[in-house]
């Protein structure tokens, strides 16, 4: 088939590749993001996705607004059977209902569950023991259009949300390759997304830096998953009083936990200054493993401990 694909960060160009190896559809063109000042120079960087575009020489559109007049015309004239979203913006009607064989997406969860921006976050953060990919066709309504295919992928205890993306991203390739190879033949199948009858709907939404604090008044358990699920980005953190009484951040990337009764404050943390840093919580203790100092490199435990000795007795919130 003659495909156009649409995404912007690495989960997606993985999958612009993995169409590109197997050589059966011809990508007419990628759309992806514009290019965006980032890092600490505030360099302009393309996505991920025009960086895959321009390593297979295939052309690329990055509009600001998809309702442009001209964008629409641009993919009206490259009469492509059907286009492949994957990690992308919501598109309009007047974008998706333009191939013929229709549109589809790739969804990092089992959907229904966790429709919304961060999937491989949110499933890790509320301790989900299996996940997956889905393919659907886009409607309307974001992630809530009829399914073609799915795969399930186990969530491990060492998982974060960095193995688990690696993990999603491997079962996405053939995913999404099985579902065009289907559409092209005609053997596809579609189904209505129904809603959970003995479970809750859990959903997905996009993480702001406020949901990335740790709260310490939760269970020791809550807070392994919830810097396992920010891990490694954007990263749990918990804020502090430096040694100039001024606020700053400790982004913790690994943990181990406690489940031990006591009554310490939450909050508290206490080190030997040598081997652990030991953070209360609700029903017993955290014990970080990697963090990071707001301004410094990501460290072990046992390097921080060697120059920051003044965390113990101090309060994280």
């Amino acid at each position: 088939m003659r495909i156009v694909f649409m995404g912007t960060p690495d989960f997606a160009s993985g999958i612009l590749e993995a169409i590109v190896a197997e050589n059966r559809h011809e990508v007419a063109s990628v759309v992806t993001a514009t290019d965006k000042a980032a890092g600490r120079g505030m360099k302009i960087q393309p996505s991920s996705v025009k960086l895959c575009a321009e390593k297979y020489k295939l052309p690329v559109l990055q509009p600001e607004k998809l309702r442009d007049e001209s964008f629409i015309a641009a993919l009206r004239n490259l009469n492509a059977d059907m286009f492949v979203v994957v990690a992308f913006r919501m598109l309009p009607k007047s974008v998706w209902e333009i191939p013929p064989k229709g549109t589809i997406n790739l969804h990092a969860s089992l959907l229904p569950q966790y429709r919304g921006a961060a999937p491989i976050n949110w499933v890790i953060i509320n301790g989900e023991t299996q996940t997956g990919v889905t393919t659907f066709f886009i409607n309307e309504k974001i992630d809530e259009g009829n399914l073609i295919l799915a795969q399930a992928v186990p969530i491990l205890t060492e998982d974060n949300a960095g193995t688990l993306h690696d993990k999603l991203l491997d079962a996405g390739k053939n995913l999404v390759l099985e579902t065009l190879k289907q559409i092209e033949n005609g053997t596809f199948t579609e189904t209505k997304q129904n809603l959970p009858i003995n479970e809750p709907l859990k959903t997905a939404p996009k993480l702001s830096k406020e949901d990335c604090i740790i709260d310490w008044n939760k269970t020791a358990e809550e807070i392994f998953h919830f810097i396992r699920g920010l891990s490694p980005y954007p990263g749990a953190f918990a804020r502090y009083k430096n040694k100039d009484g001024n606020e700053s951040i400790l982004k913790i990337f690994s943990a181990d936990f406690v489940v031990e009764k006591h009554n310490f404050p939450p909050g508290i943390a206490h080190t030997d200054g040598k081997n652990f840093l030991r953070i209360n919580c609700k029903n017993g203790f955290v014990f970080a493993k990697m963090l990071q100092l707001f301004g410094k490199k990501k460290m072990p435990i046992h390097e921080f401990l060697l120059g920051n000795k003044q965390f113990n007795e101090i309060q994280l919130y």
